[in-house]
């Protein structure tokens, strides 16, 4: 078993994508993709509330310790307008049509507390 010291950054940020998955699919909602790629960039998670037909597009941060600063702080207005146009470029390709787009961020910090500590921040921009 590897502990969080030894995990290297792609080990870390697959199992706190892993857990944000968890945690969205806990909440209900349905996931539509993962590690979407294209020329200018990465989706971490897309998933759907089939609910109100809003499509979500997730972003990931995982952390370890505390050097953590505030979530809200990782998402700077840059970071939203390419998370943006990711999520246009991904809808370009859809053929389902949704009533309304929300871009989320969630905070995964492991190691202080054995179990993880997610943050789920909605409708960042």
């Amino acid at each position: 078993m590897t502990t969080h010291n030894t995990m290297t950054r792609a080990e870390l940020g697959a199992m706190g994508e892993a857990l944000a998955v968890d945690h969205l699919s806990r909440m209900g909602l349905r996931i539509l993709g993962r590690n979407w790629r294209c020329r200018y960039g990465e989706l971490d998670v897309i998933a759907a509330d089939d609910a109100t037909r809003t499509v979500v597009f997730v972003e990931v941060k995982t952390r370890t310790g505390d050097g953590y600063g505030g979530l809200a702080n990782a998402v700077t207005p840059r970071k939203v307008w390419r998370l943006r146009r990711l999520a246009g470029l991904w809808l370009a390709g859809q053929h389902e049509r949704w009533a309304a787009l929300r871009l989320d961020v969630i905070g995964v910090r492991v190691g202080r507390r054995r179990i993880p500590e997610i943050t789920h921040l909605r409708g960042v921009g």
